[in-house]
Formats: C-alpha cells, structure tokens, sequence
C-alpha cells in the first residue's frame, strides 16, 4: 500500500481542468463561442451602450486584452474577493527578434503565456490574454466548483489509484486524508482557485521545504493549516533563492542545470496552453538565486 506524503497529495486524483494539451483543439473551436457569450456579457453591462447585430457578429474581432481586463474588473464589481485589486499584469520575455513570449498574471495569482508563434510583442500579448481570457471564463461555470460530489469523486479516484482504504480518507494524518482537507477546506472555490492554492505546496515540495518539516516531525495538519492561510509572498521567495545558493554552494552546477530544466519545462507548459504559475515562480526564484550568487562573487571580489 503506498502512503501519500503532503509533497505530492495535490496530485492525486486532482483535474483541475486547466487548459492543457489535450484541450487546445476543444479550445480552438470553442473559441469563438465562449468570446461571444463574454462579449455580450460585457456590451449588455455597460449601460451607455447596446447590443447590436454588427457588434456580436463581429467578436471574432473582440480586443482581448481590453477584454480580459474588463472581464476582472466586471469580477470585482459584482462582489469577488480580489485582495489585490482586479489589474491584470503582462511581462514579456527580453528579445530582439521572433518569436515573442508574453506572460500575463490574473489577479488571483494564476499565470498564462503566449501559446502561439508570435512575430510581434502585440501579437504576443494578445495570444497570452486570449488563453487567460478562456481560462477565466470556463472557471466560472458551475461544474468548476469544488462541491461535495466533486469530493468524493477526487477522493474514491485517488484510493482507487493508489490502492487506498477508506479509513485513509477519514485520517487527515495520511496523504489521502490529507488530500481530502484541503478539499474540503476549499469548498465552493473553483479549481483556478484552489490551484492558485496548490502552487504554494508545489513550490514548498520542490524546494525540499516540506521534507525538512517532516523531518522536524512537523504534522500535515500542522504544515497544511499553516500553508493554506499564506499566501506566496517575496519572504517564501527569497528564503527559497537562500537554499537555491547554498545547494549551489555545496554542489557546484546544481542552480544551472535545474534552470535549464525549469526553462525547458515552462516553454512546454507556455506551448500547451497551461497554467504556469508553479513554472514561472520556479524560474524567477532561481533567477534571484543566481543574481544573490552574482552579488555574493562581486562583493568579495
């Protein structure tokens, strides 16, 4: 019987129907659907204007970095609860030639990149915004919210998956049961929610962080209670960047070689249309590691 640890628990049995490779055919034909029920959506709140037949035929043209800006702000009136605002922000990749790369973060903390070829920095933008755009839209239909049901399915597929019983779903202190807390603690968040949640885990797992608690005989419960309730912040980053340096330190090359893994792994994700915040945070805490590093070599030079 194999016993989950908190390390890999958000895995198990968890789809949090991203859009990834296996949807991006789904995604291109449903494209202009899903823009059009926006579109509307948006024309019919803006009480200075209507709806006419030339605009909804023409949505195929929708701006869809003004539309996914609108789509968040439209969240925030309507009562969602954005800590930091509704502002969607946009980073591109340093280049002096194609093709562009463009990240775009939604104020949850989810992130999406350009998933095209991309000759130019405005083409860029709006292949990130479009993927971000169906992102935050298919989030919001019912069957993308935590419930009950989706509980107990998630937990029978994951005793399924790792020869499990029953009894480990009702023992928070295994990782099944684990599992299920966090489930049950996210209750009527939608998956790019309780993804945005996970992510810190991901990072913690990745880092050695949740080993080094467990060997402090720290309890999930202890780690998960903590966890859920903080959000990822530049402290996790940077003390992430100190272990980066000293693992560096202690084996020289181990900072390039995961950067170039990290890399290789966020342009796959980027190509397929996934989520990418775990990748993306991956990369900019060994980004800052290596500019400690940097700093660390000048100043004792």
């Amino acid at each position: 019987m194999i016993d989950l640890n908190v390390s890999n628990f958000w895995s198990v049995g968890l789809d949090p129907v991203l859009l990834s490779c296996g949807c991006c055919n789904k995604l291109s034909r449903s494209w202009l659907k899903t823009t059009e029920i926006y579109s509307l959506t948006v024309l019919e709140s803006r009480s200075s204007k209507s709806v006419s037949p030339g605009q909804s035929q023409g949505v195929t043209a929708v701006n869809v970095v003004e539309a996914l800006q609108e789509f968040w702000q439209m969240k925030q009136s309507r009562g969602a609860d954005l800590k930091n605002g509704a502002l969607v922000v946009y980073e591109m990749v340093p280049s002096n030639s194609p093709p562009y790369v463009c990240y775009v973060t939604l104020p949850g903390g989810s992130c999406f990149g350009s998933f095209q070829f991309c000759p130019t920095k405005a083409e860029a933008r709006r292949s990130a915004a479009k993927i971000a755009l169906m992102n935050s839209v298919f989030n919001e239909h019912p069957s993308r919210r935590i419930t009950d049901e989706f509980i107990e399915k998630s937990v029978s597929e994951a005793l399924a998956s790792f020869n499990g019983n029953r009894e480990e779903a009702d023992n928070p202190n295994t990782g099944i049961g684990a599992f299920r807390f966090m489930l049950e603690s996210n209750k009527g968040k939608s998956m790019l929610e309780f993804q945005e949640l996970m992510t810190v885990f991901q990072l913690l797992h990745w880092n050695g962080s949740l080993k080094a608690m467990r060997e402090r005989q720290c309890s999930r419960q202890e780690v998960l209670a903590h966890y859920s309730h903080r959000a990822l912040d530049d402290d996790i980053r940077h003390q992430m960047a100190l272990d980066w340096v000293s693992r560096e330190q202690s084996v020289p090359g181990a900072l390039s070689r995961e950067l170039a893994s990290t890399e290789r792994e966020l342009d796959e994700a980027r190509l397929a249309g996934k989520e990418l915040r775990f990748h993306k945070e991956k990369k900019d805490i060994l980004m800052l590691a290596a500019g400690q590093l940097g700093n660390m070599h000048s100043s004792s030079c």
